[in-house]
């Protein structure tokens, strides 16, 4: 392709690059190869521009394909199953195509790597046949195959020289201790609440879904692809996310406890605009038991949790929730809700009456704290999350009653990766490491031998470290499976 020849004799007059990627394995085609110095050039344009998006994982040598932890969790399979693998691949181009899309919008036009590139869709174009050269070179080549299976990784998110620095193995138990008394008084809040709950604010969802038997009738009979993830169209997608967005009711003592929209303006963090509720959603899945099982997640934002006293090392610019309900794999009831802050802290389970917490776990770690047990659901059946004022934590769930409340508005989590700006372009609410820059807290002064970078800064998807003792991750493929059993899984 002469497009082609002429970008890799451009990358190559250019000389520099600020990241040069490892070089694609000599099996590789070599319009792969031309490829990779169109990648390369572009990544000098996004690292000089600093929009380089961190949501997936980049692989080595393998520039144009990315991998979540879902993703890498399934490598194994994936290598004796050419269906399971086809379908993997799709997976990796999706992620690229998706980090693509916003780090090229976030570019600003001055920065554009060439003169036929000068704007998004130009380079776009460039871009596409680039992710999708991979397919034949890898359908025809096992060891290329090998290669990215093996290279297709995504590190944990703890870094081993804080710890060791820290001298975790030693300071990791007055920590847990410290764990352990918040846990303790996290269950005598559940159990205030339950008992006498404070009045609230209450947020429902602004357009009507779709009937309990409707959602229900979407699961029957359903495809699935060769690694079992369920083939919704983007209709019935949408109509899962309405039918399962959870109720809220919110304590409300002050503007901190109003959520909304986040957009930029001229501070350091964006603003949020409590005047259009807004809470985003996206989807994910994980595994059990060799299946995969449908999740539904949603964020709130808040301006900030405030300050409880003169030396609140947990307060801050900015506070998230973030709710995900874990659905069945043949008929869609919600099985389980788990819930973090942004920041991956204050991780709780909230199983229904089917979902057991497992009693093999590891001792003095943060393993499955789940204060909260749900009723039996059906598809389609929402349930209601009550949140404390200023700390924003969950300390309530059940089914919902259809009561009505304020409306919020759904909107597609990806709309953070690319906020507009007040001057024009846009820019990602998160940072190249993944971090919300200005969410910092002070706790990241104390909490460092944990190895969790900046803890308590709100972080982007991927980032969510979600344990100081111990190592654990909101996105983890084998999170669920690794803590409960589900009676009707386990048949």
């Amino acid at each position: 392709m002469r497009w082609l020849a002429a970008l890799l004799a451009s990358a190559l007059l250019a000389g520099c690059a600020s990241w040069i990627a490892q070089p694609a394995p000599a099996a590789a085609s070599a319009e792969v190869a031309a490829c990779a110095h169109w990648f390369a050039h572009l990544d000098t344009a996004i690292d000089r521009s600093g929009v380089r998006d961190a949501e997936a994982e980049r692989i080595a040598g393998f520039a144009g394909l990315r991998v979540d932890r879902l993703a890498a969790s399934l490598r194994e399979r994936v290598q004796t199953d050419p269906a399971a693998f086809e379908a993997w691949l799709a997976r990796l181009q999706r992620l690229e195509a998706e980090g693509r899309a916003v780090e090229i919008g976030n570019l600003p036009r001055s920065a554009f790597p060439i003169d036929d590139a000068g704007d998004a869709a130009a380079a776009q174009a460039h871009t596409q046949p680039c992710i999708d050269a991979w397919r034949g070179p890898l359908q025809r080549d096992a060891a290329l195959r090998a290669a990215l299976t093996a290279r297709a990784e995504v590190p944990d998110r703890y870094a081993g020289w804080q710890r060791a620095v820290g001298l975790y193995p030693l300071v990791r138990w007055p920590f847990h201790a410290g764990v352990q008394s918040w846990e303790r008084e996290q269950r005598a809040q559940v159990g205030r609440w339950a008992a006498a709950a404070p009045p609230t604010q209450r947020y429902v969802p602004a357009r009507a879904s779709a009937s309990s038997a409707d959602i229900a009738q979407l699961w029957r009979e359903r495809p699935r692809d060769a690694l079992g993830w369920p083939l919704f169209s983007a209709e019935e997608t949408a109509a899962l996310l309405l039918a399962h967005a959870p109720a809220l009711e919110i304590q409300t003592q002050g503007e901190y406890d109003h959520f909304g929209s986040l957009a930029w303006g001229d501070g350091v963090v964006p603003s949020v605009d409590s005047g259009a509720p807004v809470v985003y959603q996206r989807v994910a899945a994980t595994r059990y038991r060799g299946r995969l099982l449908l999740q539904l997640v949603y964020s709130l934002w808040f301006p900030q949790r405030p300050a409880q006293g003169r030396f609140d090392l947990l307060a801050g610019a900015l506070d998230a929730v973030v709710l995900r309900v874990t659905l069945a794999p043949d008929d869609g009831r919600p099985l389980l809700v788990d819930t973090i802050h942004g920041c991956g802290c204050y991780h709780q389970f909230m199983p229904t009456t089917e979902v057991r917490p497992r009693d093999d776990g590891p001792a003095a770690v943060e393993w499955a704290f789940a204060p909260i047990t749900l009723p039996a659901l059906q598809a389609g059946e929402r349930i209601v999350v009550r949140l404390m004022s200023a700390s924003h934590y969950v300390v309530g769930s059940a089914r919902d009653d259809g009561a009505a409340g304020r409306p919020y508005a759904l909107r597609d989590e990806n709309d953070l990766r690319s906020l507009a700006l007040p001057t024009g372009g846009t820019r990602s609410l998160f940072g190249a490491d993944g971090l919300v820059a200005g969410s910092e807290r002070a706790e990241r002064f104390l909490f460092w031998p944990m190895g969790i970078a900046s803890a308590g800064a709100m972080r982007q998807w991927g980032h969510h470290a979600t344990a100081f003792v111990g190592r654990r991750h909101f996105d983890d493929a084998d999170l669920i499976e690794q803590r409960f059993t589900i009676r009707a899984l386990d048949k």
